[in-house]
């Protein structure tokens, strides 16, 4: 980790806001008045409300000089960020005001708004990955195939309403519609032959350790270990995506013999037909598609308390098996 300043010391901060988000229009005030009495030396605050004026605005005040960009929203805004600050030296502050809040989940950065306020005042900078889908950010994990088809079917106004409970409703309704694919994944760093795999239900590649409302990547996945985990999920009658899906929490359907599980810093991933990624939550790109992971490209306010960014590599699962 190259730098270890406490966010406080920054010289110049933005806060940005998206006010679609689940929590995001009430939030921006208290959370702003927070983070100024924590000593957080705010100095603009921009509250937005879709995609294009979000990116639109980071590249704005990343280019006023403001040496920390604290992002307030669900994980789809989070990325944004991400891929607008990465290979840069500005901090990125974490406000989780979505749905899921899967990346906060994995830096332990709190969910409560005050408690985040005053992780980004006193926490610590590491640095952490960021995947790459055709170009394109993600933190959490970019799926292709059933994850899509969730997303399609998760309403705004369902997610608004229902919160994380909306994904086990929408994932019922995908499953019941969702028509098996064909798939070619490619290694370009000759780390794994070519595999040709058919009647699949889902491709993912993670980045971190957390997607889609508290589930796990795999066992060992991090966010700061320098590579992808890359899994496909073989379709299988519907008894047995239960039994698999009961494995999600803590990522130990990876070992069930209708999941294939690797790793790689690169996978090229092409799909018969062709299908839409997505990327945290968000429909972004689709296939072919390359995903590969810039190291240590995004420096990231955690709490101090926060053990999750704290090794290069392999980590052993930190959770208690007997909980």
């Amino acid at each position: 980790m190259s730098h270890m300043k406490v966010a406080r010391d920054a010289r110049s901060a933005a806060v940005v806001i998206n006010a679609g988000s689940r929590r995001g229009a009430a939030a921006h005030e208290l959370a702003v008045d927070n983070m100024r009495k924590a000593g957080v030396p705010i100095n603009s605050v921009h509250h937005v409300l879709s995609g294009a004026e979000l990116a639109g605005t980071l590249d704005r005040v990343v280019a006023d000089g403001h040496d920390l960009v604290v992002v307030g929203g669900g994980d789809g805004t989070v990325t944004c960020a991400a891929g607008r600050v990465a290979g840069t030296d500005v901090m990125l502050g974490v406000l989780p005001l979505g749905t899921a809040n899967d990346f906060a989940r994995t830096l332990e950065i709190p969910n409560n708004l005050a408690e985040a306020c005053v992780a980004v005042a006193e926490g610590k900078v590491v640095d952490i990955d960021l995947g790459r889908a055709n170009g394109e950010p993600f933190l959490n994990v970019a799926s292709v195939g059933l994850s899509v088809a969730v997303t399609e079917a998760l309403s705004p106004r369902l997610k608004r309403h229902i919160g994380p409970l909306a994904y086990g409703i929408a994932t019922l309704g995908a499953y019941a519609r969702h028509k098996a694919f064909r798939a070619r994944l490619e290694f370009p760093e000759g780390d794994h032959e070519p595999m040709e795999l058919e009647e699949l239900l889902q491709v993912a590649v993670g980045n971190g350790r957390h997607y889609g409302g508290g589930n796990t990547v795999s066992p060992t996945a991090g966010i700061d270990d320098h590579t992808l985990d890359i899994y496909a999920i073989l379709a299988a009658p519907l008894r047995e995506h239960v039994r698999i899906a009961r494995l999600f929490k803590d990522g130990s359907f990876v070992e069930h013999d209708r999941v294939y599980h690797l790793t790689s810093r690169s996978v090229r991933l092409v799909t018969v037909p062709p299908l839409s990624v997505n990327l945290d939550g968000e429909i972004a790109t689709a296939t072919p598609a390359d995903f590969t992971v810039e190291r240590n490209a995004v420096h990231v306010v955690v709490p101090q308390s926060s053990s999750s960014a704290s090794l290069d590599g392999r980590r052993a699962p930190r959770e208690d098996p007997s909980i």
